[in-house]
């Protein structure tokens, strides 16, 4: 059996972190379902401009979108070929969801990164790309920005799956968790069904290594009095700061607020590790895989982790290991100063940047080809 495959049957549902037409349309996607047990696929500004600010997969549809659309703006130029793509990816995926009851099977298409601070904007632009996509396993992804935790909400009440991103804290994960109970409880007061809404909470893992190894390094190289207690957590933090958030997970479950909801059918809200792709080459590369493998959560693996998992991975449940290690970990980075809180308020606005950055970028590219196409 595949270790992809086995990651399943142990309760972690491996995800793909890419998405690009030709890919698509040579079945690269439906392989990995029949061979790996794949069951979802995420996508982001910085994919969708790499598929389609590169090459030529996109050129002939977009040559006749806009023979029939001669006025469309660059915006709905894009949206109609991301459409397109996760149309396409929400077929294959959706025997999965289908034989999974909606637990799982989807796809993920992000609201526009120009919004990000904008919880109305969020909510408006989230329902317009659910009712353009007209998909059941699809998740709308946006931001776990303090804006964004009220457009999480709004928009689980109206029915509508969920894929936060951009979580790096504890506290950030708290926001969100409760805003998808507190939009199935909007639902529940509607009158709604809530047995087949689902969410993840997609929290970043490797981006934290990269920012506090930076500052121990620095540390060290100055001679840091320290020196040894540093290079004791060096690699430690994102993996222990992921595995507390999924102990204070499983506490919620626990609770009276969840279980109230649990008995009408609600569905967990999974844990989902994004950035697992190994940043340092001194560490393992499948690190961010093997040591955060549990019940009830998703791994989203871009696709060089994936080959990497799949010859070598690790197969065992280890997110519940050392948590008093995970706990000692946390409290030492504290202790030496190396401000994990203000580490991820910066990556929040780092990663945010970055898709503006990338959705810029994919506008321009798109925008350029239009003389070419017309």
């Amino acid at each position: 059996m595949s270790r992809l495959k086995e990651l399943g049957a142990i309760g972690q549902a491996p995800w793909l972190d890419f998405v690009d037409r030709k890919f698509l349309e040579a079945g690269g996607l439906q392989t990995l379902v029949d061979e790996d047990g794949l069951t979802g696929v995420t996508s982001n500004p910085s994919i969708f401009e790499k598929a389609m600010g590169h090459g030529d997969a996109y050129d002939a549809t977009l040559a006749d979108y806009d023979r029939e659309n001669p006025d469309a703006a660059t915006i709905d130029r894009y949206e109609h070929l991301a459409i397109q793509d996760i149309k396409a990816a929400a077929e294959t995926l959706r025997p999965v969801y289908d034989r999974l009851a909606a637990k799982d099977g989807y796809v993920s298409l992000e609201v526009s990164p120009y919004i990000s601070d904008d919880t109305d904007a969020t909510i408006a632009e989230a329902k317009k790309l659910w009712d353009a996509v007209d998909r059941p396993n699809l998740m709308i992804k946006i931001p776990g920005t303090p804006a964004g935790a009220p457009a999480i909400a709004a928009t689980i009440a109206a029915g509508i799956n969920v894929n936060v991103t951009l979580l790096f804290s504890l506290d950030a994960y708290k926001r969100v968790a409760e805003a998808y109970a507190m939009g199935l409880e909007e639902r529940v007061k509607q009158g709604q069904p809530i047995d087949r809404i689902a969410s993840v909470a997609s929290f970043f893992v490797s981006r934290i290594d990269a920012a506090i190894d930076k500052q121990i390094d620095t540390r060290i190289a100055d001679g840091d009095a320290e020196s040894d207690a540093l290079k004791a957590v060096r690699g430690k933090v994102a993996i222990a700061n992921a595995r507390i958030a999924y102990q204070w997970y499983l506490e919620f479950l626990q609770s009276e607020r969840w279980q109230a909801l649990a008995a009408k059918g609600a569905q967990v809200q999974r844990l989902l590790w994004a950035s697992t792709g190994v940043k340092d080459p001194a560490y393992p590369d499948t690190l961010y895989v093997d040591t955060l493998i549990g019940q009830d959560t998703v791994n989203t693996l871009p696709p060089a982790t994936m080959d990497a998992f799949r010859d070598h991975g690790m197969v065992a449940e280890t997110i519940t290991d050392d948590i008093d290690a995970a706990r000692h970990t946390l409290a030492e980075a504290e202790r030496l100063g190396l401000d994990l809180d203000g580490v991820t308020d910066r990556l929040v606005e780092e990663g945010v940047a970055s898709f503006v950055k990338a959705f810029d970028d994919l506008l321009g590219a798109i925008a350029g080809k239009h003389p070419a196409t017309a």
